[in-house]
C-alpha cells in the first residue's frame, strides 16, 4: 500500500494546464492585449506570448494579423443589441443602433481604426449589423437602393466619429500639443483684421470633448431628416 506523504515534505506542484487553443480564445486574448497595450501592440507574436505558446500554433485558427483584428472588431459588435424593426420608431431605433456601435468601439480604444480600415466587414456580427440597419431603413419606407446608400452614409459617419474619438482615448494624440496648437490658432485668428473671418473666429469652443455627443447627435438628425423627406 502506498503511504501518504508526511506533512513536512513538500507536495510537488502539478503543472498548470494550458487552455485549449481556439479562435474564440485567440480573439479574446487579442482584445485583452488591445485594452492593456493598445492596437499597435496586437500581433500574432504578442497574442501567442500572452497565451504561453508560439505564433505558429495560432495560424491553425487565424491566418493573419489582419484577420485577427477583424475578428476582434466582429466580437466587439456582438455586444450591441439589434432591434426588431418597428415602422413607428425606426428613426429612434437607427440612432440607438449607431450609438451602441460607438459605445462598443469606445470601450475598446483603437478598434475603431480597424472598422475604418476594413473596406467591407463580413464577419457574422458585422453582417447582422448591416442587415439590421437596412431593415430599419426599409421599415422607414425607403426602397432598397436608397436604403443601401443611406446605410453606407450612416455607417461611414459612425465609423469616422468613433475613429476620431478613439484617437483621443487611445493616447494616439498628445493632449498638451493639441491644447498648445489651439491657443496658437486663437492668437492667429485674433490677429486678423476685425470681421475678416467673423464666423470662423467664433466656433473654436464648439469643437471640444464636451460637445462630442451633441455633434454626433446633430449629424444623425441631419442625415435622418434628409431621409424623412
Amino acid at each position: 500500500m502506498e503511504s501518504p506523504e508526511p506533512p513536512w515534505r513538500a507536495v510537488p506542484a502539478r503543472p498548470a494546464v494550458k487552455p485549449r487553443l481556439s479562435r474564440e480564445l485567440i480573439v479574446r486574448t487579442g482584445l485583452d492585449v488591445l485594452l492593456a497595450e493598445g492596437l499597435d501592440a496586437v500581433s500574432m507574436r504578442r497574442v501567442a506570448q500572452a497565451l504561453g505558446t508560439g505564433p505558429a500554433s495560432l495560424y491553425a485558427h487565424v491566418a493573419t494579423k489582419d484577420e485577427l483584428v477583424e475578428l476582434m472588431l466582429d466580437r466587439v459588435l456582438e455586444d450591441v443589441p439589434l432591434p426588431a424593426p418597428d415602422p413607428r420608431r425606426w428613426r429612434d431605433q437607427v440612432k440607438d443602433l449607431l450609438r451602441g456601435q460607438v459605445r462598443a468601439m469606445a470601450a475598446h480604444p483603437g478598434i475603431a481604426r480597424v472598422a475604418w480600415q476594413v473596406a467591407v466587414p463580413v464577419g457574422p456580427n458585422a453582417l447582422r449589423h448591416g442587415e439590421a440597419l437596412l431593415s430599419l431603413l426599409r421599415a422607414g419606407g425607403l426602397p432598397l437602393r436608397e436604403a443601401a446608400y443611406a446605410c453606407d452614409a450612416l455607417s461611414l459617419y459612425t465609423k469616422a466619429f468613433a475613429y476620431e474619438s478613439s484617437t483621443w482615448a487611445s493616447g494616439a494624440v498628445d493632449h498638451a500639443d493639441v491644447a498648445a496648437r489651439g491657443r496658437q490658432i486663437v492668437e492667429y485668428m485674433d490677429s486678423m483684421p476685425p470681421g475678416a473671418f467673423a464666423n470662423m473666429s467664433r466656433i473654436g469652443d464648439l469643437f471640444t470633448a464636451e460637445t462630442a455627443t451633441e455633434r454626433f447627435e446633430f449629424g444623425l438628425d441631419m442625415l435622418l431628416n434628409g431621409l424623412d423627406r
